[in-house]
This record gives C-alpha cells, sequence and structure tokens, in this order.
C-alpha cells in the first residue's frame, strides 16, 4: 500500500450533541432520555463527523440518496487525492478503481465522478463493491491484490466512502438506537501496487503489505446481523447475541486460518480490529485472549470518529503505520452474515 489517505465532514458533533440530536430525543419520557443517555455514554464514542442532518421527519429513501451522491463525491475526492499525494504518483498511472459502499447507491456513481473529478484515465478498469457492510474494505482489498497479482504493472486506488448519518431512524427499535449511537461517516482511500512497485515507477516497496486474507461465515449466526433497504432509508438489525457468538466462534476458526500458514495467534504482533462496538471490541479480547492495549488503535478511532462502516478499517490501517512495529499484523471485520474477514499485513521498516 504506497499510499492512505482518510476524510470526514466538517461537521463534528459531541457525543452530548449528537444525543440531543437523536430522532427519539423529540418526544421521550425523561425515564426514555435516561435510557438514551446511558447508551450514548457506552457506546465508545466521545466524537463523530456527520454530513448535515436532514430537516425532513423521517425522510425517505429516495431523499436519503439525493443527497448521498455529492456528499459521498466531496469525501471520495478528498481520500482519494490524499492518498495519491501520500503514495507519490500522478492520478493518470492508476489502472485499476475500487470503490466500496453500502450507505448509498447510484449510476452512474461517484466512482465515474472520481474519474472525471481526479481525474482518472477514462480507460480505468472500474470495481465496485457495494452493499457488503463494515467489511467492505477488506473485500475490496482482496480484489486489488488479486488486480496486481494478475498484472504486475497495475496501480489500483481503493476508495471506501460512507454517510450512515443519513440513514439514522426514528422509533424504539434497539437495534435502531444502538446503530444511532455509533454510526457516523467518513472516507478512506488506498493507493496499492504489486510487490515488485508496480508500474508506478516506485523503486522499492515500502509501508503495509496484504501478505494474505480469508473469509468466513460463522455457523448459525445467518440471522444476527443484517442490513436492508427500506421505505425510510437503510435499517439494521443488529442482535445482542453478536458478541457472544464472536467471543467463542473467532478463535477457533482463526486458529485454524493462521496453522494454515505456519502461524500461530502468538505470532501476531499488531491487532487492527474494526470497532464495531464497544461490546464487540471486548469480544474479541475475550476470543483471541488479547490486552486491551493490544487494540488501543481500534478504541481510538471508535472514540474520536465513531463507526464509518467500511472506511473504519483504513483509519485504523493510516494510524499503524506511524508505529514502529515490523511484525505480522492481523485485521479483522465483521458484518452482515454474521461475516468475519481477515487480513494479514506486514509493514516494511523505514516508513
Amino acid at each position: 500500500m504506497l499510499g492512505l489517505g482518510t476524510a470526514v465532514p466538517e461537521w463534528r458533533l459531541s457525543q452530548r450533541e449528537a444525543l440531543a440530536l437523536a430522532p427519539q430525543m423529540g418526544s421521550a419520557s425523561p425515564r426514555q432520555q435516561r435510557l438514551l443517555e446511558r447508551i450514548y455514554q457506552h457506546s465508545g464514542v466521545t466524537n463523530r463527523h456527520c454530513i448535515p442532518l436532514s430537516h425532513s421527519t423521517n425522510p425517505s429513501t429516495a431523499e436519503r440518496m439525493r443527497r448521498y451522491q455529492p456528499a459521498a463525491l466531496d469525501l471520495a475526492l478528498r481520500a482519494s487525492r490524499l492518498a495519491l499525494e501520500d503514495a507519490g504518483i500522478k492520478a493518470n498511472t492508476v489502472t485499476h478503481l475500487i470503490t466500496v459502499s453500502c450507505t448509498g447507491f447510484g449510476a452512474p456513481g461517484f466512482d465515474l465522478a472520481l474519474i472525471a473529478s481526479l481525474p482518472l484515465a477514462m480507460e480505468v478498469a472500474r470495481t465496485h463493491v457495494g452493499f457488503m457492510g463494515c467489511h467492505g474494505a477488506f473485500n475490496g482489498l482482496r480484489v486489488a491484490r488479486a488486480f496486481v497479482e494478475a498484472d504486475p504493472s497495475a496501480c489500483v486506488l481503493l476508495c471506501a466512502v460512507e454517510l450512515c448519518s443519513l440513514h439514522l431512524q426514528e422509533g424504539w427499535n434497539p437495534d435502531h438506537i444502538v446503530a444511532n449511537a455509533l454510526f457516523a461517516d467518513g472516507a478512506g482511500a488506498v493507493v496499492a501496487v504489486g510487490s515488485d512497485g508496480g508500474g508506478v515507477g516506485a523503486s522499492q516497496t515500502r509501508g503495509l503489505q496484504l501478505v494474505a486474507s480469508s473469509s468466513t461465515v460463522l455457523p448459525g449466526t445467518q440471522d444476527l446481523m443484517s442490513w436492508i433497504i427500506e421505505d425510510h432509508g437503510f435499517s439494521m438489525v443488529l442482535s445482542a447475541q453478536v458478541p457472544s457468538r464472536i467471543a467463542t466462534q473467532l478463535r477457533p476458526w482463526l486458529e485454524h486460518w493462521l496453522a494454515g500458514l505456519g502461524l500461530t495467534l502468538p505470532d501476531v504482533e499488531t491487532w487492527a480490529v474494526h470497532p464495531g462496538g464497544p461490546r464487540i471490541l471486548g469480544a474479541v479480547l475475550e476470543s483471541a485472549g488479547l490486552q486491551s492495549a493490544q487494540i488501543d488503535l481500534s478504541t481510538s478511532v471508535l472514540r474520536e470518529f465513531g463507526n464509518m462502516s467500511s472506511a473504519t478499517i483504513l483509519f485504523i490501517l493510516e494510524r499503524l503505520r506511524t508505529r514502529d512495529c515490523h511484525g505480522l499484523c492481523l485485521a479483522l471485520g465483521f458484518g452482515p452474515g454474521l461475516t468475519v474477514e481477515a487480513a494479514l499485513l506486514t509493514q516494511e521498516q523505514g516508513l
């Protein structure tokens, strides 16, 4: 990964400000207000960035999608330009564009707008990873790796952008209340080439390298997490059983996968875990037998930015690069299914 870039909307909310703007607050009784306050206080989120909220009451999905396209392009452009600058390459050298998002749809989408605005070559090969949820960037990284392995001269720009605030939900569905307390907006971008530097003139590879990746669906969990398009935005189903299933079922699969690579869990020096929420982070700690300090990057990103769905892991990887660690890093993401995505990375010295 030659370059990484991230971007968030200018509007920054403290968690207390987000609570005041929660759709449920207007009709909440004093007891319900206290319940909401406890949920927001224990979310692990201190601040978040969002696009300006709609003034409409419970807007339709169509209205939410009309707001998605221009705001998504703005964030995608900012993150992509930073990633290209970080990589030290020109936009017209990009051969493949991968876009990732689960919070909006449009055709033509923000991928075509990126081509025109960066600008990229009109011949750039486009691939969109859509509606995969919080682990979508892992899917995008797997596709990027396949491209550079198939074509050593390939240079890939991957951009994940999510506008979760478009899907704030009214009513007292517990899943919706928890989602409202956690999710935020952001974008992350990666410039990736093959291990020999690709065709962009890189004299040597540097930074994070994707060594291996894998995916599984935890048995018996298909109904525990889902992301559904409804008449008034996209709706989250998030069972309270998710953390306990991760705690009991994650480690056996991880150990089996790592064993196939000739590795064990103690061989992993650094962890980059998608912070779906504090309970999910706690479940990973329990399952993998980790100390809280080993996932401090995940907790700090959750605290400062909230859960930005697929873009979040790229914020964590951007911070990982600044650390003086050169062993193996295991990145984990969770999403509808209940799906687990894993990526094994190394970091070159001297970055």
